[in-house]
């Protein structure tokens, strides 16, 4: 298995998803974060809850089969993309083992 954790500007954040639904991958986390980005301004605008930061952006976080992650990839990429600086970045890394949380127990087992 596989995690892709994408870091993208918020408000593409329901393009990507409804096409995600759209291409069977209706399974993922949304968050709030922050950070610097490739930082130019010496002076940036500060967050109001980290005094480095200079940017707020949307964390995705996806686990798939490895058969997905290119179409997953794809579809964040394309969808999430306004051609401008910041337009974030995705992390594919592998998935060593889950646990459902309800049974203790490892995917596929039962």
């Amino acid at each position: 298995m596989k995690e892709i954790k994408a870091f993208v500007k918020l408000f593409k954040v329901n393009d990507i998803f409804h096409h995600l639904l759209e291409a069977g991958c209706p399974n993922l986390t949304v968050s709030m974060a922050e950070g610097t980005g490739n930082l130019q301004n010496s002076d940036p605008s500060v967050s109001t809850l980290f005094s480095i930061t200079d940017s707020q952006v949307a964390k995705i976080e996806i686990v798939c089969n490895k058969e997905n992650v290119d179409k997953i990839v794809a579809i964040i990429s394309e969808q999430g993309r306004t051609g401008n600086p910041g337009d974030g970045l995705i992390y594919v890394s592998d998935v060593e083992k889950v646990y459902r949380v309800k049974t203790g127990l490892k995917n596929g087992e039962k």
